[in-house]
């Protein structure tokens, strides 16, 4: 505990010492260099739409804020990063909504096994008043959600064994983030949870720490993962998005027509990437496929439903989520 926490204090001491401190005020006559931190590698989709948000929040500011990217987990793992946008020493990170779960309960929702009944639903919800609701739901603790970026659907995917039911599951030491709700799900589906920041994950796999993990297709390519990993079966348990943040005195410090000028590229940046995203996951998959002999399993997903029932009747009467919950679930086909 007390290591990560200096290196996070550390890593804010040199963003603030080293790299210029941001400027920020109201007037739009001062340029504004702001930074975005997130941990994926500059050929992942994310960062392309991310690329795309910086580019639009400085046309629609005519110049008066810019952003500058730090990718491949530069600044440190999901978890530092959230905490240096906390300070402000960085501006914006890309997380997962996974990784907000310890600053907001709220955000365990979307770590919950199909909550979402498919990707129309998600959509319909992320779009909606119950995201923006949750987005606010941390700006006590230093920031707040401005936008999501899908992130597909998470599936298992093993070194050699295919996960068609539960049962397969059994003695497997699966790779989940470090989310409880995460944890609870593969305990449920009877497999070993082995909490890791996604970094770790393809040395884990090479190594035998673990035997698997659940991602979505860009994993295998992007992150090299079906270099080792041969086995990927669509269980379709979770659509885990990712979620872009920013500090919330930053955002207080800026002039009304930046906040909307901010809130717009999000939103445009948004839609940018639902398009790049749908055209990633087709050529992950067929390359996965030809040139990594990676095999894609169909599942009967109903055995895996039926596995995590406890969650969704803890997360139906949980005070933090309940009402979220509910609205979700309304929402969709499943209620």
């Amino acid at each position: 505990m007390k290591t990560w926490l200096s290196i996070t204090f550390v890593c804010a001491l040199i963003l603030t010492l080293f790299s210029g401190c941001s400027t920020t005020a109201k007037s739009e006559d001062k340029t504004i260099t702001m930074r975005l931190a997130h941990n994926q590698a500059e050929t992942h989709p994310v960062h392309k739409s991310l690329v795309e948000f910086a580019r639009l929040v400085e046309k629609k500011t005519n110049g008066s804020v810019k952003i500058k990217l730090y990718p491949n987990g530069q600044l440190g793992s999901e978890r530092e990063v959230i905490e240096l946008t906390q300070t402000g020493a960085v501006d914006f990170a890309k997380v997962s909504a996974s990784a907000l779960e310890s600053f907001s309960p709220v955000y365990s929702l979307f770590s919950l096994p199909y909550l979402f009944d498919n990707r129309d639903h998600f959509y319909k919800v992320m779009k909606g008043p119950v995201a923006q609701d949750i987005y606010k739901t941390t700006t006590n603790v230093g920031f707040r959600g401005l936008t999501f970026y899908d992130a597909g659907t998470r599936n298992f995917y093993t070194k050699n064994k295919a996960i068609m039911k539960p049962a397969d599951l059994k003695g497997l030491k699966i790779r989940v983030q470090p989310s409880a709700t995460s944890i609870k799900m593969i305990e449920l589906m009877g497999g070993s949870p082995t909490p890791m920041s996604f970094g770790e994950v393809y040395t884990a796999l090479q190594q035998g720490v673990i035997d698997g993990s659940e991602n979505n297709e860009t994993a295998l390519t992007d992150n090299n993962h079906g270099q080792v990993a041969k086995q990927y079966s669509y269980s379709e348990h979770a659509i885990v998005p990712d979620i872009l943040i920013m500090n919330n005195k930053k955002w207080n410090e800026l002039s009304q027509k930046q906040k909307q000028a901010i809130t717009e590229a999000a939103k445009e940046s948004t839609a940018f990437h639902k398009v790049v995203w749908e055209k990633a996951i087709d050529k992950a998959t067929k390359e996965a496929k030809t040139k990594m002999n990676v095999t894609f399993n169909k599942v009967d997903k109903e055995p895996f439903k039926k596995a995590v029932e406890p969650l969704h009747k803890e997360f139906a009467k949980k005070k933090a989520t309940a009402r979220y919950y509910k609205e979700i679930r309304t929402e969709g086909t499943g209620n």
